[in-house]
Parts: C-alpha cells; structure tokens; sequence
C-alpha cells in the first residue's frame, strides 16, 4: 500500500511541474485533464503526507528513548509516542478508504433511458412512475431535468422516454438504477382485484464529453422528420424531429421534444455520444468482471434489481437483500436509503479487494 501511495505522491508532484509548463498552459484540454487529476490525487496526498509526518515523528521518539540517557528527555519520548501511535491505525484506515478508485463518471450529468418492458399498458404506466420518481429526486436535489425523446402510450404511460438530469454528482446517485425495475400491484383496469407485474428497464449513462468520444461526421447519418405524437398522429408539419445513426456501431437515436430541427440534433448528438461511451464503458468493466464480480451487479437493462409492491407498500433491492416499507415515500423521489446501501455495500468490496 506505501509503495502504491508514494507512487501517487510522485504523480501528484509531477502534475504540478507540468501544469506550470507553457506548453500545457497553452492547450486547454491538457490543462483540464491535469487539473482535475491533481485535485483528484489532493485529498489522498495530503493524507499520505500526514501519515508520513505522524509515522516519522513515531521512529524520532523510538530512537530518542533507544539513545537517549537524560531521564527527562525519555519521559518526553515516551508522552509523545502516547500520542502519536494511536493515529496510525486510524489514518491507514483512511488512507485505505481514499485507495478505493473514484469512478470518473461520478460529477457527470446523466442521461436516463426508461422502458416498458413485460406487462403491456401497465409496464408502461409503471414506466411514466418511474420517470416521476426520478424527476422527483433530482428537483430535491435541486438539479434540473430535461426530456430529450418521449413515446406515450396509447393508454397512458410511457413506452419509452429518454431524458437528461444536469446536476454534479448526478451519475454518483443514479448509478445505482440500471437494470430491471418489477412492480406488482393490481393494475385500474383489473375489476377482479388480481395483482398484476409487469417491468420496465431503466438504463443510466453518463454524459460524454467530445474529447472523450471520438465521433467523425462523415460517420453520422441525419435524417429528418416530421414529429408525431401518440398513436402516430403528426404533431408538427415542419421536418424539426432528427435521426442519427452512427453507422460504424449501428447506434441510432432520435429526438422530437423540441420544435427547432437545430436543437432536436444537439440532444441527439448527446445520447449519442453517452450510448457509444457507454459501450466502451461496458468493454472495459467485463474485463475487469472476469476476475472480480461486480458488488451491486452487472447494471445490465435484463437482470432484476427492484421490486416494487404496492399492496404491501414495499420496495426490495434483490442486489442487497434491502426492504423498505414506505413504497410511497419512495415514489416520490426519496431514494437516499436505496442509494447509501448500495454505495457502502460497493465501497465494503472494494476494501476488501484492496486488503487481499
């Protein structure tokens, strides 16, 4: 762990020489990546430096009780080393937690992809919840939410909306929501009384930056359409709605929420971007999967991680085995039990992993 700590130390120091050369001061993204890399590395080098001095001032005292002869000066030796030894098990402690790496992603804004899965008109009622639950949360969180592509059912409901929460620490939060969300309650339709499940996939991806995507042009085809609301109907003569499709990954994204053809492209381009990222994203994390399974799941659209059941007011997360009973404060944006859970569950693994 020292070695690794010096290591990081040597870094830290490094980025701090070349964030004084003209070179990087004259190139705006080197100086953004360097920048944000040392005051990533700040907090575990000032720790590490705090160990070092409390470790160092510990061997002072040892050596001092071991040569000195003045009785006074031992005493004070050893006071010292009361002192002292007690902070070194608590700070590698710290230091430990700090070794845990950051997920880059973290203070990005998200982009959130919300489906009716299994259950028809219910899936997608189930789906409209969801979408309210989220924006609940990020209004309480005071970050700001914005609908990027909308397909309503015939019925009510969602079959599909793709939206964008901007707020830092939005993808720290939301994370944690990838996969296939299951609700069972007894459906307004249902005379009988019967419960009901059915399922939506929630998918949640980072916002990518241009310099972290590399996306060509003459690589995205454009299309351009005429908006169309639900069951098909033509809501706008104009051609605003846009299609990319990113021809070498076969990716394609549409938006129609905004009457500019201009504006519709930009949001496109941003799931574009985040879903082809995503993807890369995905290649490494199976990578590292096939030695180390993930704490909290693979995040996959198709595996099931919640259960939400209304006649018992109940929300299971299958991941952590974790039940809340307040089903009803829980749609309405109040996640943080769900979130805190899963993020200790994660940073426990890790630890451990560091540890072996």
């Amino acid at each position: 762990m020292l070695e690794k700590l010096q290591g990081l130390e040597d870094r830290y120091n490094k980025l701090t020489e070349l964030l004084m050369d003209p070179e990087v001061i004259g190139d705006s993204n080197k100086l953004r990546e360097y920048s944000k890399e040392q005051s990533d590395l700040q907090p575990i080098v000032e720790k590490y430096r705090e160990y070092k001095d409390v470790t160092q001032q510990i061997e002072d005292a040892k050596t001092m009780l071991n040569e000195e002869s003045d009785d006074d000066v031992k005493e004070m030796a050893q006071e010292e080393l009361k002192e002292l030894e007690p902070q070194v098990e608590p700070l590698e402690k710290e230091l430990k937690l700090l070794l845990i790496p950051k997920d880059p992603n973290d203070d990005k804004n998200v982009i959130m992809e919300i489906r009716g899965a299994a259950g028809g008109e219910e899936a997608a009622l189930f789906a409209a919840n969801l979408y309210r639950l989220y924006s609940r949360f990020a209004e309480m969180k005071g970050w700001k939410t914005e609908v990027i592509e909308l397909h309503e059912a015939d019925m009510g409901g969602y079959k599909e909306i793709i939206f964008m929460i901007n707020g830092r620490g939005a993808f720290s939060n939301l994370k944690y929501e990838n996969g296939a969300h299951r609700v069972q309650r007894v459906p307004e339709t249902e005379s009988g009384g019967r419960i009901h499940t059915s399922t939506a996939t929630v998918a949640v991806l980072p916002e990518a930056e241009e310099v972290e995507v590399d996306i060509h042009e003459k690589d995205i085809r454009v299309d351009t359409f005429a908006s169309s609301g639900p069951g098909g109907q033509s809501v706008n003569t104009t051609m605003s709605a846009v299609r990319l499709t990113h021809e070498p990954t076969g990716t394609v994204v549409s938006c129609q929420d905004e009457k500019s053809q201009i504006k519709n492209k930009e949001k496109a381009m941003k799931v574009l971007r985040a879903r082809i990222y995503e993807n890369v994203r995905r290649e490494e994390q199976a990578k590292y999967d096939e030695t180390r399974k993930s704490a909290v799941g693979t995040g996959d659209r198709s595996e099931r991680i919640r259960t939400y059941n209304y006649p018992q007011n109940r929300v299971t997360d299958h991941r952590i085995g974790l039940t809340i009973n307040k089903l009803d404060q829980i749609m309405e944006g109040k996640l943080e039990e769900f979130i805190d859970a899963l993020f200790l569950e994660e940073q426990t693994k890790r630890l451990e992993e560091i540890s072996e």
